[in-house]
């Protein structure tokens, strides 16, 4: 794909930081006329911006040229291109975080010659320019996005490019292939050039399905960091489900009384367990009801379990198996899930036998007790050795998280299976470099080296104003 340069692009502005009020607003601005514009605008003395080194910050105020009247105290950073983020000029204002003033400041911007910035249009410059790759595009905002800590680790390595490294090396094994191909296609100097020609596509093939199946290896625990594990917690009514969920957010956000069926709705919170990102869905105790407004939260409850990533069941270990905890039991078989038996603070009544002669052979019940905060460590332990082999967020592997990645290797993977299966066929080698050259485009999609341009603006539309 070939890069923009920066002479195509106009000056662009936008309010770098979230809505309301605050310490500090940011308003940034980039493009060849941005220190133009911010000299007509700034006052500090006989002091001009554009006469200011790099990579400076400099103490002013943002004054109206039309009236000389003064709209705020100001810190006003000036980098000059190509060393800045859009590999252009930008110029960033600190002013007062009041909502008028952050406001009137980026007017005053777009009236003196600026244009108000789309989505994600400040990554999409740094992108075009060459600064980074799409994938290291994307990254920003999974960065952005981050709940744990690992997440916002395997987003940063792939912002540093180690993920951009990866492909374009295998990228680089699929080039050199086709470079030889081409050579012994146009050159043929043996007579059985075609065999070796075959035998070194093979060798190829192999070679880069390894590498492709490596990443996607980590595509499973990538998106859990990346978008969280959907875990639903169930059980009949008054088990513990809302106090489970208190305490894993450690605030009373669901509403806990001994009264059964006091939970109607579906509530639904993210919360870092262990490091792994979990979006915590809270239902209605599912039983039989009379009650309509009941009814409809039972129907909801049943919906999340079915589209629940992880299932934390709840039985009463004080209480013998109900007719309710079977049913349960029976409808979540075979799913991931997690059997928890609460209240062991008090005397035991449930049946252990009959618990496990509902579970599958390999599966177990796990003793807790939400009161006495006992059995949270226990549950972040089981989800981390379940998804990560008790190593969450390895720092020192690449994680595939994005889910356009993932299509995009799992498609040239199956471009390889083709080659493969197109040399065991005894075809050309003309019609076999068909599949291996687009397997090569297809992962030149990932980094952003052959991509159409609706897809950035669909990539970059989901990025917030002033990133």
């Amino acid at each position: 794909m070939v890069k923009h340069i920066t002479d195509e692009f106009d000056t662009i502005a936008a309010i770098s930081t979230p809505a309301g009020e605050g310490a500090l607003h940011i308003v940034r601005m980039s493009g060849d006329d941005a220190l133009k514009i911010i000299d007509k605008v700034y006052k500090q003395g006989s002091k001009k911006i554009s006469e200011q080194p790099s990579h400076t910050i400099n103490y002013g105020h943002i004054v109206d040229p039309r009236n000389q009247q003064i709209l705020d105290e100001v810190m006003v950073s000036v980098m000059r291109a190509p060393k800045t983020y859009t590999r252009e000029d930008v110029v960033e204002i600190n002013c007062h975080g009041g909502i008028v003033v952050v406001n009137q400041i980026l007017q005053l911007l777009l009236r003196e010659g600026a244009r108000l910035a789309e989505p994600g249009e400040f990554t999409k410059r740094a992108f075009l320019n060459g600064r980074i790759d799409l994938s290291q595009a994307e990254a920003v905002i999974d960065i952005i996005k981050a709940k744990t800590n690992q997440s916002l680790n395997v987003a940063t390595q792939q912002l540093e490019g180690r993920l951009s490294k990866q492909i374009r090396e295998i990228r680089q094994i699929i080039f050199d292939t086709l470079g030889e191909v081409e050579v012994n296609i146009d050159y043929p100097e043996y007579d059985d050039v075609e065999e070796v020609t075959s035998q070194k596509i093979e060798d190829c093939a192999l070679k880069v399905k390894e590498k492709i199946e490596f990443l996607l290896a980590t595509a499973q625990q990538g998106k859990i960091l990346r978008d969280g594990l959907s875990t639903a917690i169930i059980g009949r009514p008054n088990v513990g489900k809302s106090s489970l969920l208190n305490e894993l957010l450690q605030e009373d956000k669901a509403i806990v009384t001994e009264i059964e069926g006091t939970t109607r709705d579906v509530i639904e919170e993210y919360v870092n367990v262990s490091g792994v990102p979990l979006k915590l869905i809270d239902t209605a105790g599912i039983r039989d009801t009379d009650d309509v407004v009941e009814q409809i939260g039972v129907e909801k409850s049943r919906q999340a379990l079915e589209s629940a990533d992880l299932i934390l069941l709840l039985l009463n270990q004080s209480e013998p198996l109900t007719e309710d905890d079977i049913e349960l039991l029976e409808e979540t078989k075979g799913m991931n899930r997690f059997v928890l038996l609460n209240k062991n603070d008090l005397p035991t009544e449930i049946d252990l036998e009959q618990v496990q002669s509902y579970l599958e052979p390999d599966e177990q019940a796990y003793s807790i007790s939400v009161q006495q905060h006992e059995g949270i460590e226990l549950i972040g332990r089981l989800i981390s050795e379940r998804y990560f082999n008790g190593q969450v967020g390895d720092r020192d592997a690449t994680y595939i998280s994005n889910v356009r990645h993932i299509a995009l290797l799992e498609q040239a993977e199956q471009a390889m299976d083709d080659v493969l299966n197109a040399v065991h066929s005894g075809m050309p080698v003309d019609l076999i470099q068909i599949d291996l050259t687009r397997s090569w485009e297809l992962l030149g999609e990932i980094i952003g080296e052959s991509v159409q341009d609706e897809l950035l603006n669909q990539l970059f539309s989901q990025f917030c104003l002033g990133k």
